[in-house]
């Protein structure tokens, strides 16, 4: 099936400032694979695309380097890519990152929340139920994206630079993940609202462990789905992390 036969359903694409053709080019693409519109394996030939998306081919390779740098395309000879398929170890080893650090910055933000903070992570939360009801799930993720990083705010601009990416790549596993457990949303919301608690309460080690089992139960639920590409694969990496921060090391 043709690029033009997979997204014909699907709005064009917009370029409100011809300066960030390829920052438009590159997020369009990426909603495109994360939502499933572009499976794994598809291959994006750039002439192919430069002409669905009547954009010229230079934006399109920097749009393409992007979605390199994230994990979401392979590169190949001959200007051609392919959507990369989902992989349980890269999961794996992606969340294990995401639970070390994101629960270091729930612990260093955790009693630092500004007024403005809270307000703000209180009408992300709501606007998270808003648009997951309304089926509206470019705007959720925006909004899951703000409150998460809020919520980690104070680990310092080095290491929320790192949690940021790590964030983006996970999209299409959040995304996965709430196409195959969408009647457990209210069970992910409690765990959003205990990691807000916490981090607003001020108490460091519920909001670890908060975060850390949010994000490890996340891991697992993909991985699980992905058995039949991964069998018995699990989530050690993702296990070790969680041992680390929940139970401390062992010195056996």
């Amino acid at each position: 099936m043709s690029i033009g036969e997979l997204i014909g359903g699907r709005d064009g694409l917009r370029i409100p400032d011809p300066r960030q053709t390829s920052v438009s080019v590159h997020t369009y693409l990426r909603d495109l694979i994360i939502s499933g519109d572009l499976p794994p394996g598809t291959q994006l030939k750039q002439a192919e695309l430069a002409r669905v998306l009547a954009v010229s081919r230079t934006p399109l390779r920097e749009a393409f380097r992007m979605l390199q740098e994230e994990g979401l395309i392979s590169a190949e000879p001959n200007q051609r890519s392919r959507v990369v398929g989902l992989d349980a170890e890269e999961l794996d080893s992606l969340y294990a990152a995401r639970v070390t650090l994101e629960s270091l910055g729930a612990r260093l933000t955790a009693g630092k929340l500004s007024r403005e903070e809270l307000r703000s992570a209180t009408a992300a939360f709501r606007e998270m139920e808003r648009t997951y009801k309304a089926g509206d799930m470019a705007s959720w993720t925006v909004a899951h994206r703000s409150f998460h990083r809020l919520l980690v705010g104070r680990c310092g601009a080095t290491v929320l630079r790192t949690i940021n990416s790590y964030a983006q790549q996970s999209e299409r596993y959040v995304r996965i993940d709430q196409n195959q457990h969408g009647n457990d949303f209210s069970s992910r919301q409690a765990e959003h609202q205990a990691i807000f608690e916490a981090v607003r309460d001020g108490d460091g080690g519920a909001a670890v462990a908060a975060m850390a089992n949010h994000l490890a139960g996340t891991a697992r639920r993909v991985v699980d789905g992905l058995s039949n590409r991964a069998p018995g694969h699990g989530t050690p990496c993702v296990d070790a992390a969680l041992s680390l921060l929940l139970n401390g090391c062992s010195t056996t």
